[in-house]
């Protein structure tokens, strides 16, 4: 092929890799704050469910305890639109769940890349083996 030789790896200035970005791990024990209740209203299951899968996540590992009362404000997003499901209320809840990291888009956003546990990996699928060519020995045995 014409032209120059390319140049070696250490020196090529694309390496893929992402400046900055956080390598984020699942919470070994996770802290599940009680969602905030300043209406004393009865949580819709789905709500519960969406509450402790939150803070069971490895994004869960970079809020603060200041960050409770906006994920309470989600939580209530999520309770209103469980009881009556409207375009208004998912858009408002997608604009806030983007604060915290919990869809692929946001985390990419975000510079949040989370790790692959050893399980995660072995269920991840493997790339299809490619044949190897044949070599016919023969024709290496008549030549030497």
């Amino acid at each position: 092929m014409p032209g120059p030789p390319p140049k070696p790896a250490h020196m090529r200035q694309r390496t893929n890799k992402k400046a900055g970005i956080a390598l984020i791990c699942a919470p070994d024990a996770p802290r599940v704050p009680k969602i905030p209740n300043p209406d004393g209203r009865k949580w819709q299951r789905l709500t519960v469910q969406c509450w402790r899968r939150a803070w069971a996540s490895p994004m869960s590992t970079q809020w603060l305890d200041t960050d409770i009362d906006a994920l309470g404000r989600l939580a209530l997003l999520w309770d209103e639109f469980y009881r009556n499901p409207t375009s208004v209320a998912m858009a408002e809840i997608r604009l806030q769940e983007q604060r915290f990291g919990l869809s692929p888009l946001d985390r990419t956003r975000l510079q949040w890349e989370v790790a692959r546990t050893d399980e995660a990996e072995r269920k991840r699928p493997k790339a299809p083996e490619r044949p190897r060519p044949r070599v016919d020995l023969s024709v290496l045995e008549s030549a030497g």
